[in-house]
């Protein structure tokens, strides 16, 4: 065992063992080679059953890396590029003035529908054309590519339909056929799980005090306006069997293992698989768009699908980082700067990325910037 697996364990442990956290795990790569692969405590509280380093976990908003990456490998081999117009490969999301609308303004949260109709259920959010159709006809609230949104839902559905209208194929099976699957990890990377593996997740929980959290939420706040607030992310909905089973690419069901291996083919070759070009690369994880978060009222930084920076960093020091975090704590991305790629998930849904921030603390000091 190396000294960093044997820290980062140390780590997790202490987390576990007090309550702080439930089940953890942890990966990371450097220039291709795993480096860490750390579980931690308990799966699914009722049954007993231990964290594995295969255990998926419903990590909500870590799926927008993989569905940024999907868009990413499809760029890399010709099927469209980021200036391609929505419309010309769907042509029904033109209504009310989207028709100059393209991927990048999906890809970098500028796409000005952030929002889905109030009205919409857990069970329509499972109904991919339902939800696409939603889409297509929403108003859309600024100008395509002049002001910054966080696209909680409509980022998955948006760049999926774009997938399915290029490749004739559910995202879910571009994910597992063209990155899941060279990679060796189509069994830790879903965005929809088939029933038979639902007995693998690790189950959700809420961490005490979530609710009190959640009615402290100013009642203004934009974000009831994009979507109801039964589809904020909570243990109740991430642990439904509809939600596991559904294609939903705004969030993914993933071990930390699988996700962190698919950063490091994002910055390298792991294995002989090497997901896009050092020059996409370079553009991909660039700063593409920043501003004032229309919905969230938060200072953000975006580059082509993924956040630029982590969450528990200054968003005002230049950064090289790039990924997405989960509702919940977790979290998962590179660093071009330094090799890295790292995941932290977890299922006790806490309120900030501490765990993540501490994990990422050991190993940047451990490996140096």
């Amino acid at each position: 065992m190396s000294d960093l697996q044997k820290r980062v364990q140390e780590a997790i442990d202490q987390l576990v063992e007090p309550g702080a956290e439930r089940g953890v795990q942890v990966a990371v790569y450097r220039y291709g080679e795993l480096l860490v692969d750390a579980v931690a405590g308990i799966a699914d509280l009722e049954t007993g059953r231990l964290v594995t380093s295969n255990t998926p976990f419903y990590n909500f908003s870590i799926g927008k890396g993989a569905t940024a990456t999907v868009a990413h490998v499809l760029v890399e081999r010709g099927d469209l590029t980021y200036d391609t117009v929505i419309a010309d490969v769907w042509p029904e999301f033109a209504a009310h003035g989207k028709g100059t609308a393209t991927v990048r303004h999906a890809l970098t949260h500028s796409l000005g529908v952030p929002g889905i109709p109030l009205g919409t259920t857990p069970e329509d959010a499972c109904d991919w054309d339902k939800m696409c159709a939603a889409v297509a006809d929403a108003e859309p609230w600024w100008q395509p590519g002049t002001k910054v949104g966080y696209h909680a839902y409509t980022f998955g559905f948006v760049v999926g339909e774009i997938v399915r209208r290029v490749t004739g194929k559910p995202i879910s099976r571009v994910l597992r056929e063209d990155v899941a699957g060279p990679l060796g990890v189509p069994d830790e990377i879903y965005f929809g799980m088939p029933l038979s593996e639902h007995g693998r997740v690790a189950r959700l929980e809420d961490a005490e005090g979530s609710e009190e959290m959640l009615a402290a939420i100013p009642a203004d706040l934009p974000m009831f306006k994009a979507f109801p607030s039964y589809l904020i992310p909570t243990a109740q909905l991430g642990n439904r069997a509809d939600f596991l089973s559904a294609d939903i690419p705004a969030g993914g069901k993933v071990s930390a293992r699988a996700v962190a291996r698919m950063y490091a083919a994002l910055l390298t070759e792991v294995d002989g698989v090497r997901l896009i070009s050092p020059e996409r690369l370079r553009e991909v994880s660039a700063v593409a768009m920043t501003g004032v978060d229309e919905v969230f009222g938060n200072p953000s930084a975006w580059g082509l699908g993924y956040a630029i920076g982590a969450p528990w960093s200054n968003p005002q020091d230049p950064s090289t980082v790039f990924g997405m975090a989960g509702a919940g704590g977790s979290w998962a991305g590179a660093d071009p700067a330094t090799g890295i790629a790292l995941a932290v998930t977890k299922n006790l849904l806490t309120a900030d990325w501490d765990t993540a921030g501490q994990i990422a603390s050991i190993v940047t000091k451990a490996l140096g910037r």
